[in-house]
């Protein structure tokens, strides 16, 4: 016979205790069979956008199929703003914001979720292409932070803008199509690996070392040395009317070929390029277009350069975002005051949509069980990132996680909380901070991702699914 009361009192004890769950074991059928349709969006979304600029067209193809206008034509024609207009702006071709306007007025604040679309890789230097022993090469400067020996030894496309000395600029894309070549950069075979095998991982394979080779045949010309070098400009003339010096006016990244895949015997993993930060990109897009008559202004913001620091003027760090508010405001209010502007950010609460570095259980040393996020948990809040003491961090408020973690479970949204690794195991950022230099209460919200910044990421598709509810509750509240 069990007594009623110490059962009673065991259950108020274990109520004492929190555990986060996996996100799994509830989800029911319908749920379940929405985050694998939901995956299979977004690798259609990943294999669209391997580049910045390839993400920011496709963002806005699909903004403008669910009825987002274009800021240009309400300028234009001065035509205010009411509640519930659809509304996306875009510089440069690599940076978009999506905004919904509310019941409220701008200036009470917005609802923002901020990701990047732009991921590691290598992009071509401005003169890359030279020959060496009976090969065709191109030089690179890697972009972001990667493990340089990763990125040896596996197939590598093309994707790109070259602007040619006509002013007209072509598009490539090749090493995706099941016709198309592929590319590599080489790495020592084992054999005569010893001096390389000897170095620090970070010293094995340089920067300068990572060439990508391009071709190997010849073509007879008496008139010049570089005989493999001539044929592959005699096939770009060819093919896409590109010669050499229009390299220097180019943006090519070499970004990994082949298209996302399901992981795992239960496919219930997705491994594929640019999952950071994509995998926050997609669902916060996706949150956006299902949201409805927001009571403030809803935003999905998706910046450039944050790899590299948020600089430049597509990056979070420019002045893209508060311009675009600023306009809005103008035809909000019909006139424009720089406070408006002010107390618009001030007032604005932010889900910095970033990824979190999932538990390794094959390195464990630089995780700290208790404060890190694990693969199939749920979507992360991550109070701080930065480095050592916390530096350039954002370190959220104590009430606005609240608030946040209170709204998930209301809704629930299966939810974990974590840190970036072991205190001083390492660190890294987001544009969190930058926002919330603003005056903006901002917090990290993203997935966990084991293989972070290599070649091939790997995400849970139930934490996917969280991330979408998490970013769909918060702007429509």
């Amino acid at each position: 016979m069990v007594n009623k009361e110490s059962s009673t009192k065991k259950t108020n004890t274990e109520k004492l205790f929190h555990q986060f769950k996996n996100a799994w074991v509830d989800l029911s059928d319908k749920d379940k069979e929405n985050t694998f349709q939901m995956a299979e969006e977004y690798k259609k979304f990943l294999d669209i956008g391997k580049t910045e600029r390839e993400c920011a067209s496709e963002i806005i193809t699909m903004a403008k199929n669910n009825g987002f206008k274009n800021i240009e034509e309400l300028i234009a024609n001065k035509t205010p703003l009411k509640p519930g207009m659809k509304i996306f702006a875009s510089f440069k071709e690599k940076t978009v914001a999506l905004f919904i306007t509310g019941k409220e007025s701008i200036e009470a604040g917005m609802n923002i979720i901020g990701s990047h679309i732009d991921s590691p890789r290598l992009d071509l230097k401005g003169s890359p292409l030279y020959e060496d022993a009976e090969l065709a090469l191109l030089k690179t400067h890697y972009y972001g932070g990667i493990k340089k020996y990763q990125w040896a030894a596996i197939p590598l496309a093309l994707h790109g803008v070259i602007v040619k000395r006509d002013g007209n600029k072509t598009t490539i894309s090749i090493g995706e199509a099941d016709d198309d070549p592929v590319f590599v950069v080489s790495d020592i075979l084992p054999h005569l690996g010893k001096d390389q095998a000897a170095k620090k991982a970070s010293e094995a394979i340089t920067g300068e070392q990572l060439n990508v080779i391009i071709g190997n045949i010849p073509m007879n010309d008496k008139k010049v040395k570089e005989h493999i070098k001539l044929n592959i400009l005699s096939i770009l003339k060819e093919k896409y009317q590109i010669e050499e010096e229009d390299f220097i006016s180019a943006e090519i990244e070499v970004v990994p070929a082949g298209k996302a895949k399901d992981a795992g015997l239960d496919r219930s993993l997705i491994l594929a390029y640019g999952h950071d930060d994509r995998v926050s990109a997609f669902p916060s897009l996706k949150s956006i277009f299902e949201t409805k008559n927001p009571s403030k202004m809803a935003v999905a913001l998706f910046t450039d350069k944050e790899e590299i620091g948020s600089v430049g003027n597509t990056g979070m760090c420019s002045a893209f975002f508060d311009n675009t508010v600023a306009e809005l405001i103008a035809l909000e209010k019909q006139n424009y005051n720089e406070l408006y502007l002010r107390r618009a950010l001030a007032k604005s609460k932010v889900l910095s949509a970033d990824v979190n570095a999932g538990f390794d259980p094959s390195f464990p040393d630089v995780f700290d069980k208790k404060n890190s996020s694990y693969m199939g948990k749920g979507v992360i809040l991550t109070k701080f990132t930065g480095s050592r003491g916390k530096s350039d961090a954002n370190d959220a408020h104590a009430e606005f996680i609240g608030k946040i973690k209170n709204l998930f479970s209301a809704n629930d949204i299966v939810w974990q909380a974590s840190e970036l690794g072991k205190v001083d195991a390492g660190g890294g950022g987001t544009i969190a901070y930058i926002l919330a230099n603003k005056g903006a209460d901002v917090i990290d919200c993203g997935v966990a991702v084991l293989n972070m910044h290599a070649p091939f990421e790997l995400i849970s598709k139930v934490d996917l699914f969280m991330a979408y509810k998490a970013y769909k509750v918060f702007l429509q509240n």
